[in-house]
């Protein structure tokens, strides 16, 4: 078999109706339950009806992507699929590699990503951050055109804009206020970047704003459990493994309001020989990723029957 690791996507990949192709699999169901139990609601009736508008709230987003990424890991174990060498996710997805690590259980889980999401959605008023996508300058570069937009407001100003998710060689997520964002896409515009996309959400994720939600989060997680995972997680934000919970919990405090280094995990991962990563979501996100971080490298998805089999057959 191949060597290869398991991913869990973030914000995003959420679709009304993401986990009606497992149909009525007994690790689907139990998933559901598990976390609607934590949750003291149907996710199971959120997901299949949404409407989509709801499902793409953050509060709602946050917990349901965790059940997607949990319900396909527990399909894979229950069909007799192997334990990778390791496993990782994006932002929010870090949450479902722990649980599949046996780091948090999803009962854990389930509320305090919820947690997590309302703080972050409480630290900035609507209206007031953005985030955008900048396609084809590399990160130093992105880093470089945010310093020259939020200097432009003068010292002193509460105008910020970060690059908070290294996504791929050429595709870096900025974040912050909204001037300061806008501005951001003009300057980097300017120096040679062939796109910039403001991204439907509603919060500046991972941006130094989000140190408020981050202090709340701090005190959750250190009343929350954690075992050590029995299985190597490297984490977003020191691109690191962690086996002591305090370690664990500080890393995803920091987490909130600091970048997603995701070359830089995909980059470890290869590390540890690995040369397959396989994502556990309902989209191909991470996966179609993979290859821009790293040609050599193979990304494939699992999120339904069909592919499923294919990640079973491609690990032969």
């Amino acid at each position: 078999m191949k060597n290869f690791a398991f991913v869990f996507p973030g914000q995003g990949s959420q679709a009304v109706g993401m986990l009606d192709a497992w149909g009525d699999h007994p690790a689907v169901q139990e998933t559901l339950k598990e976390a609607s139990d934590a949750m003291g609601e149907d996710l199971g009736k959120l997901i299949h009806e949404g409407p989509a508008d709801v499902l793409a709230m953050t509060v709602n987003t946050q917990p349901v992507m965790l059940v997607a990424g949990v319900a396909a890991w527990r399909v894979w174990r229950a069909e007799g699929g192997a334990l990778p060498m390791a496993v990782a996710g994006h932002s929010l997805g870090e949450y479902s590699a722990l649980v599949a690590a046996g780091s948090l259980t999803l009962a854990q889980a389930a509320p305090l990503v919820r947690f997590r999401a309302q703080a972050m959605q409480d630290a900035v008023p609507p209206g007031t951050g953005a985030m955008a996508a900048v396609l084809g300058l590399s990160a130093a570069a992105v880093v470089a055109g945010c310093l020259e937009a939020q200097s432009s407001f003068g010292a002193g100003s509460a105008e910020v804009v970060e690059a908070v998710n290294y996504n791929d060689p050429v595709q870096t997520v900025i974040a912050g206020s909204k001037a300061a964002v806008d501005k951001a896409c003009e300057v980097l515009k300017a120096h040679g970047a062939k796109r910039t996309l403001p991204l439907p959400v509603s919060a500046p994720f991972h941006s130094s704003l989000m140190k408020p939600a981050a202090e709340k989060l701090k005190e959750k997680l250190a009343a929350t459990p954690f075992a050590a995972p029995q299985i190597p997680v490297i984490n977003n934000i020191d691109v690191a493994v962690e086996s002591e919970p305090d370690r664990i919990r500080e890393a995803l405090y920091r987490q909130a309001f600091g970048p997603v280094r995701w070359v830089e995990c995909v980059g470890a991962i290869k590390a540890r020989g690995i040369d397959t990563l396989v994502e556990c979501g309902p989209r191909k996100v991470l996966a179609a990723m993979v290859k821009r971080v790293d040609p050599s490298l193979t990304g494939a998805a699992l999120f339904d029957p069909a592919t499923l089999a294919e990640v079973k057959a491609l690990l032969v």
